[in-house]
């Protein structure tokens, strides 16, 4: 009995596996798309981080730039 339900669920599976596949949609541009989000958060990020911090950033380097 567990070996005939075993077979016919081994012969089930070959049979869903031949079937013919729809092909898939390539989801590259909506990577590309993803990634070009975030790099342009992260640019909007960095530039509202020089707008107010750039006089503290400015004095930072100036201090360093003496020392040296």
């Amino acid at each position: 009995m567990v070996t005939r339900a075993y077979l016919w669920t081994l012969s089930l599976a070959d049979d869903l596996w031949q079937l013919p596949r729809t092909p898939r949609r390539s989801a590259t541009g909506q990577g590309l798309a993803e990634y070009a989000l975030i790099l342009a958060l992260i640019a909007i990020i960095a530039i509202l981080a020089l707008i107010f911090l750039g006089s503290q950033i400015r004095g930072i380097l100036s201090n360093v730039g003496k020392s040296v």
